[in-house]
């Protein structure tokens, strides 16, 4: 007996444009066409307007619906951190895409040549074997690509430490002319996008700025200018900015934030951006001293926090895999089965990365359903 081909309800989008609010099938994830749209204009402006580049990071909403309107809305180009999102990105058309990563692996490296030859394409190197590969496989596949050596600036994760690493593999780079060009440093210190205090990334920028810039001169003494400094994101995008070293700056969650970047305290001079990601979820049961809702950690990211509920006198208590345990406070409205709900997702990257979907709203009704097509996309 042969098998049908089943249709599988996750393919499918949880609303369609015209639909009321109310109507969409959860637990899903919104996005608040006014807020994103406040925020990325906001952002965009404030870069444009210091003579920097803005270089969307892709990896926060992984859509090429949200990269196409960044485009739009004065991006050069993206940033990625996966050859998989790169190849999903390019597909869609964006022409002009960093990976913020370094690629290691014969396979990898033969995928992002190729990728080269379909549009422009730079990674990020901090040890010779990553150069070597990619360096053989341009040569081999007759491609181009730009790249940045990247440097630890307090992060602790990947990057070079001084100058003599960052002239050993730029001469390492320049061995495979012209397939590959030293473009540059890339310098981004993710821990200093959630330093609380104002003065606490300001002095994690200003050290990071003294690093580079020392760098900066030993390569150009040894004939290596370096014509692109690239880093920062939401948390302090505004004081590379500002630094004179700096000449893009790659923002990510500023279109869709959540509670962790909202728990920022921020500059004087720059209102906080607004939350446009709201995860949706249904009472499914409710019982004496709390409330169920259909989605769990399946639904939401709590690396960096319980999503906060958006409802008057109730919050989360616990998440398991597919609920959400909510308690109300004393005096609190009461909820009822079938009752939908938002929440203000912890860490809006790894909760996209959830959902097959965004569902673009505006006031109470939905406008579009964007794809997260680079879902899943891990190597």
């Amino acid at each position: 007996m042969g098998h049908k081909e089943l249709s599988f309800a996750s393919q499918a989008a949880p609303a369609l444009p015209g639909d009321s609010i109310n109507h969409v099938d959860t637990p899903a994830l919104l996005v608040d066409l006014d807020a994103f749209e406040d925020n990325l204009a906001r952002v965009h402006t404030r870069v444009l307007q210091a003579g920097l580049k803005v270089r969307s990071h892709g990896k926060a909403h992984k859509s090429p619906a949200i990269a196409h309107r960044q485009l739009e809305a004065g991006a050069i180009g993206i940033c990625c951190q996966k050859v998989s999102e790169a190849e999903i990105f390019v597909q869609a058309g964006i022409q002009d895409i960093l990976i913020t990563n370094q690629i290691v692996g014969l396979r990898k490296v033969a995928r992002v040549a190729a990728l080269a030859e379909r549009a422009k394409l730079a990674i990020c190197v901090d040890h010779p074997l990553q150069v070597e590969q990619i360096g053989d496989a341009a040569s081999k596949q007759g491609s181009h690509l730009d790249v940045l050596i990247e440097v630890d600036i307090g992060h602790q994760r990947c990057g070079i430490s001084n100058a003599h690493q960052a002239i050993d593999l730029a001469r390492t780079i320049e061995q495979y002319s012209p397939h590959l060009r030293f473009a540059g440093i890339h310098a981004f210190r993710g821990s200093a996008q959630h330093m609380r205090l104002p003065q606490e990334r300001a002095a994690a920028v200003a050290s990071a700025v003294e690093k580079v810039r020392d760098i900066i001169r030993e390569l150009a003494a040894s004939d290596f200018p370096c014509n692109t400094v690239t880093g920062g994101g939401t948390g302090t995008y505004m004081l590379e900015a500002a630094s004179s070293l700096y000449t893009e700056v790659q923002p990510g969650s500023y279109v869709l934030m959540d509670t962790d970047y909202a728990a920022n305290t921020p500059e004087a001079d720059s209102p906080p951006l607004r939350h446009a990601l709201f995860g949706l979820c249904t009472v499914i049961s409710v019982q004496a001293g709390h409330a169920v809702l259909d989605g769990g950690l399946k639904a939401f990211a709590v690396d960096h926090g319980l999503p906060r509920l958006q409802f008057p006198g109730w919050s989360v208590q616990t998440l398991s895999d597919e609920h959400t345990v909510i308690v109300p406070e004393a005096g609190a409205a009461p909820l009822h089965v079938g009752d939908k709900v938002r929440l203000i997702p912890g860490h809006c990257d790894p909760t996209v990365n959830l959902h097959d979907w965004l569902i673009a709203y505006r006031g109470e009704t939905v406008h579009e359903a964007w794809p997260v097509s680079a879902r899943g996309a891990l190597f």
